[in-house]
């Protein structure tokens, strides 16, 4: 079984290396087809997500690709809203039966939301700008980036999903004029601090499986540096409609 965490950390880690999607989305749920509880698994993705993406912004960062007054902005509705979500969990006394249910829950919804997200994107670009026009000039949004970070502060702490695909495409319809590499940069920033603080949360609770994540992250690892190695050489024209077609499947059996 622990060979098997680290092909499923590999599978996943060259999945994201090659399109820039997919971790937590396709983590959560093969946890959850290995029988880990939708409480571990959530508890157990989040620092398995902060530990992955922390590298990637240290690259990002060196490559001037992160908009850190904007990430502040994000963190500053996230961060709170996560501590928040975390301590209502732990208000409520949920039996474990209870919270795998609203954890299940959340991780569908939020698999739907980002399967729509990623077959949806390239629409609603040429809906934004149709004609191709160069983008206005980039100006931060103080308010409706708070509340964009607050909403992914509650959905990325119930279901571990939502701060890649969905954080990206809210980033890219609030600033369109943001070049792609620093809005990639900048969601990737945000999301390490959003992750530790909420996967911390949910070790606090007992929704944490250490060699767990130890596996995970001895395949993830290079699985990332050979997804990143060949993105070049393979077009995600087809990875995308098909990962997309996927976590719709697996979102909708979960909801249901």
């Amino acid at each position: 079984m622990e060979l098997g965490y680290a092909v499923a950390g590999l599978v996943v880690g060259f999945i994201v290396g090659l399109t820039g999607v997919g971790g937590g989305s396709l983590m959560t749920p093969i946890l959850l087809w290995f029988g880990i509880s939708p409480a571990t698994a959530v508890g157990t993705d989040l620092l398995y997500a902060a530990l992955t993406k922390a590298g990637g912004v240290f690259v990002h960062h060196k490559q001037k690709h992160v908009d850190w007054k904007l990430t502040a902005w994000l963190a500053a509705g996230s961060v709170p809203a996560s501590l928040l979500t975390l301590g209502l969990l732990s208000w409520l006394h949920l039996s474990s039966h209870a919270l795998d249910s609203v954890f299940k829950l959340v991780l569908g919804v939020a698999l739907l939301l980002t399967a729509a997200s990623i077959l949806l994107k390239p629409r609603l670009i040429k809906l934004i700008n149709p004609q191709g026009h160069p983008p206005a000039e980039f100006v931060l949004k103080p308010l409706p980036t708070v509340l964009i970070g607050m909403g992914l502060g509650v959905l990325v702490t119930l279901s571990s999903i939502g701060a890649g695909a969905l954080g990206t495409l809210a980033l890219f319809l609030l600033y369109p004029a943001l070049p792609t590499t620093r809005l990639v940069g900048t969601e990737i920033a945000h999301a390490v601090p959003l992750t530790l603080v909420a996967g911390l949360g949910h070790a606090s609770m007992g929704n944490l499986n250490y060699m767990l994540l130890l596996n995970l992250l001895m395949g993830s690892l290079p699985g990332i540096w050979l997804g990143s190695k060949l993105t070049r050489r393979l077009t995600d024209a087809w990875l995308r409609p098909a990962l997309a077609v996927m976590l719709a499947v697996v979102g909708a059996k979960l909801v249901m």
